[in-house]
């Protein structure tokens, strides 16, 4: 299993990384070069509806086509939760008829609720549990 951990770089900065060696930088809005964690929880829901919906696209639009998912939603402060994230896959269907883009809206966001973990998380309410560790010797 892929290890995760973020490790702190500076004042509100963090890089997160994995045992597979990626990187990504954290911190907040007004600085340059990073994501959000709310910004990195967006792009791993677009992410996830990507990957889910590759393999119907693929089959029915060939290996090479081009895709881009969008994925937005504004914070409630008040809350500090995000109530609805939007995505919106945008594809070129000008190869298909009317009905086939419709049979294909059908399967892809079938594919998405079957096997998008991302999503099936956020729309189920995970439970979260955080701990503190002492590392003194």
């Amino acid at each position: 299993m892929t290890e995760l951990w973020v490790e702190r770089t500076g004042v509100r900065r963090y890089t997160g990384r994995s045992s597979r060696g990626a990187e990504v930088l954290i911190g907040s809005e007004t600085d340059e070069g990073v994501f959000t964690p709310g910004e990195l929880l967006k792009i791993a829901l677009a992410g996830c509806s990507g990957l889910s919906s590759d393999q119907p696209l693929r089959r029915r639009l060939g290996d090479d086509y081009q895709a881009v998912i969008r994925v937005s939603g504004a914070a409630d402060r008040e809350q500090e939760r995000y109530p609805l994230l939007e995505e919106n896959l945008e594809i070129d269907l000008s190869g298909l008829s009317a009905a086939e883009i419709e049979r294909l809206r059908v399967v892809v966001n079938r594919a998405i609720d079957q096997v998008c973990t991302v999503g099936r998380t956020l729309k189920s309410g995970a439970e979260v549990r955080f701990d503190l560790t002492d590392t003194a010797p």
